[in-house]
C-alpha cells in the first residue's frame, strides 16, 4: 500500500497545508497541484517581467518550512510549481537545501513548453504560454531514479498520484485498469479539501470550518481508500469523493495521456468514518493525440458598478444605459450590461435598498475601455439618476487573457525525465491501436410511481458540483438515495435544464448518465465564453453553477422529502 496524500489544489491554497499534512500522520509521498489555466497565464505574465519567473513561487516558501520535515520524515514530494520555469525551481530547491544543510536529491520533468517550438508545430501566433498536458510516466522515471522531490511543469493533475503510484508498484504503460484506478484517485485528490467537505453541497452536515486534506491508500491493483489525517476536520464519504468526481468531467471516459478512465466503471463504498474505498476502475488505451493549452492576451477589459437605490429602479438602469453609451467615445468594441436585482422593498438599511447595475467592457486597444470609460461614467455624476454614486471609482482597464485547447499527435512530443544525477531519460508515447467500442446511454432506472409532490427547491434532493473546462462548464448533479437516482434520471433531463438555467438556453448540452455513482453530468458549451482569464460572465468559472440550479424550484415528489 502507497500513502499519498495532497497539500494544494490550486495556486494560493491554504500555506499551512504542508506543514500539517508532514506533521499529521504517516506518508509516503505528498503532492501538491498549482497550475490551471488561468494560473498559466499569470505565471507566463510573470515571465515576461523576469525570465527567471514563471513558476509557484509559494511552493518555495512553503519548502523553506517543511523541506526538514519532509527529509525527517522519510516524504517524497512531487508537484506541478514548476509552471513555465521547473528548472529554475529546481534550481532553487537546491540553494535552499544547501543552506539548510539537506540533502535533496531534486528530479524534474520537461517537454511539455511547447512555446520553443511554436512554429514549427503550426500553433497560433502571440501566444503567451503553449504547454502540452503530459502524463505520469516522466514523474514515475525521476522517482525510480532516486528523487526525493519531483518538479514538474504542465502535466495532467491526476499525473501527481500516478507517477508515484507506477513507480512504487512497477507499474508499465500497458497496466491500464492499474492506472486507471491511480488516475481516478488522484482526480479525487487534485482539488485537495474539496474531496474532504469543501465546497459541498451539504456543508451544513459536517464540521467543515478548516477541512483537512485528502490522502489515497493505494494498492497494487490501482484500487484505494481515500481518507484524511486523523482528528482534522471535514469528512471522507462516498458523497463528497462522489462530488469531487464529477468535478470537471464529462461522460464515462475520462482521458489522458496515459490511459482512459471509465467513470462508468467506480464503485464507491463507505468503508468506516473518514473512508472510501474505489474499486472497479477500468482502463482503456490514451488517445492518441495530447491535449495543449494554449495561453495568449484577448486585449483589455474594465468595468464600473453603478449602484440604484430605491424606487424606479428598472427606469433609473434604462437612462443610465443610455446616457452612458451615449457619451463613450470611442466605443469599446463589446459592452455588456447586467442588473442584479439585490434591492428590497421598504428596505430598513440604504445597502438593501439597493441594486447593482454592472457593465463590463472589452477592446483589443485599452484607449476605449481606460480613460474614455471612466470619464464617461464619472461625468454623470451630476447629470444623471437621483442618487447617483458608484461602488468603486473606474480604473484604467487591465489585459484579459483568452485559453484554448488544441490537440497534438502525441508523437510530436518530448517527454523527458531529467534524473537527480543530470541524467535524462526519455519517456515514449503510448503504443498500440486504440479501438473504442462506441458507449451506448446506459439504460434509465424504474421511474418513481406517480404520487403527490411539493413546489420545493431541487437542492433538497440532489447535490450538485460545477467548474469549467475552457469556455464550457461542467455540472454534475447526484441524487443521494437510489429512489432519488430514479426520479432524477427521468426527470433531470436536458429541456428542464435549459428552462432552470435560462443563460444556457442557446447553448449545446451534452448529458451523460452516471449510474454507478447515481449521477447526471452536463457539458453546457461555450457558458464561459473565452474562459475565465477572459472574465465573460458573473462567476467566470461556472464554480456556483451548481448552488443555482439547486435552488431553483421543482414539484418534488413528496415520498422523497
Amino acid at each position: 500500500m502507497l500513502r499519498i496524500g495532497n497539500a494544494s489544489g490550486f495556486y494560493g491554497d491554504r500555506f499551512s497545508a504542508f506543514r500539517e499534512m508532514l506533521t499529521g500522520g504517516p506518508l509516503d509521498v505528498l503532492t501538491g497541484d498549482y497550475l490551471a489555466e488561468l494560473t498559466m497565464l499569470i505565471l507566463a505574465r510573470d515571465r515576461l517581467k523576469d525570465p527567471q519567473l514563471g513558476y509557484a513561487k509559494t511552493f518555495l516558501r512553503q519548502m523553506e518550512e517543511c523541506l526538514g520535515l519532509a527529509h525527517e520524515a522519510g516524504v517524497r514530494i512531487v508537484v506541478n510549481a514548476g509552471g513555465l520555469n521547473p528548472a529554475r525551481l529546481a534550481d532553487a530547491l537546491h540553494e535552499l537545501a544547501d543552506k539548510q544543510g539537506i540533502p535533496l536529491r531534486v528530479g524534474r520533468v520537461t517537454g511539455d513548453d511547447l512555446l520553443p517550438r511554436a512554429a514549427e508545430l503550426e500553433l497560433p501566433d502571440g501566444l503567451l504560454a503553449a504547454n502540452a498536458y503530459l502524463g505520469a510516466h516522466g514523474i514515475a522515471e525521476c522517482l525510480r531514479g532516486g528523487a526525493d522531490l519531483v518538479v514538474t511543469g504542465r502535466v495532467t493533475d491526476a499525473a501527481l498520484v500516478a507517477g508515484p503510484a507506477a513507480a512504487h508498484f512497477g507499474w508499465r504503460p500497458q497496466d491500464l485498469d492499474a492506472l486507471a484506478g491511480a488516475v481516478v484517485a488522484g482526480h479525487v485528490l487534485e482539488c485537495g479539501a474539496q474531496a474532504t467537505g469543501g465546497n459541498y453541497a451539504f456543508f451544513r452536515e459536517h464540521d467543515v470550518r478548516h477541512p483537512g486534506f485528502p490522502i489515497a491508500e493505494i494498492e497494487a491493483d490501482g484500487s484505494s481508500i481515500i481518507t484524511k489525517h486523523p482528528g482534522t476536520g471535514g469528512a471522507v464519504t462516498v458523497e463528497t469523493v462522489t462530488a469531487q468526481l464529477l468535478y470537471e468531467t464529462a461522460g464515462a471516459r475520462y482521458a489522458g495521456p496515459d490511459v482512459t478512465a471509465r467513470l462508468d466503471t467506480v464503485r464507491l463504498r463507505q468503508d468506516g468514518p473518514d473512508r472510501v474505498r474505489i474499486t472497479g476502475v477500468r482502463g482503456e488505451r490514451p488517445p492518441p493525440t495530447v491535449k495543449v493549452g494554449l495561453n495568449r492576451l484577448g486585449g483589455w477589459r474594465n468595468e464600473v458598478v453603478f449602484v440604484l437605490t430605491g424606487l424606479d429602479i428598472e427606469a433609473k438602469s434604462a437612462l443610465l444605459q443610455e446616457q452612458l453609451e451615449q457619451a463613450l467615445e470611442p466605443r469599446p468594441a463589446e459592452l455588456r450590461w447586467t442588473l442584479a436585482r439585490t434591492d428590497h422593498p421598504d428596505a430598513d438599511t440604504e445597502e438593501t435598498a439597493s441594486a447593482l447595475l454592472r457593465l463590463t467592457v472589452r477592446d483589443a486597444d485599452q484607449r476605449p475601455v481606460g480613460r474614455a470609460l471612466s470619464s464617461a461614467a464619472v461625468e454623470l455624476g451630476l447629470a444623471g439618476h437621483p442618487g447617483f454614486h458608484l461602488t468603486a471609482p473606474p480604473g484604467p482597464g487591465a489585459p484579459y487573457g483568452v485559453f484554448e485547447a488544441a490537440h497534438l499527435d502525441a508523437r510530436t512530443l518530448t517527454h523527458v525525465a531529467v534524473l537527480p544525477d543530470g541524467s535524462s531519460v526519455p519517456v515514449p508515447p503510448p503504443t498500440g491501436t486504440r479501438e473504442l467500442v462506441p458507449l451506448e446511454q446506459p439504460p434509465l432506472p424504474e421511474p418513481l410511481p406517480p404520487g403527490p409532490t411539493r413546489r420545493a427547491p431541487l437542492g433538497l434532493l440532489v447535490g450538485a458540483r460545477s467548474g469549467d473546462k475552457g469556455g464550457d462548464a461542467n455540472l454534475g448533479v447526484w441524487a443521494r438515495t437510489e429512489p432519488g437516482w430514479r426520479w432524477l434520471a427521468h426527470t433531470l433531463t436536458v429541456d428542464l435544464l435549459r428552462r432552470l438555467l435560462p443563460e444556457t438556453a442557446d447553448l449545446g448540452i451534452t448529458r451523460h448518465l452516471l449510474p454507478n455513482l447515481r449521477a447526471v453530468n452536463f457539458t453546457i458549451e461555450g457558458l464561459l465564453g473565452e474562459g475565465v482569464a477572459a472574465q465573460a460572465r458573473f462567476d467566470p468559472q461556472a464554480k456556483a453553477l451548481g448552488e443555482w440550479l439547486r435552488a431553483r424550484h421543482l414539484d418534488l415528489p413528496e415520498a422523497l422529502l
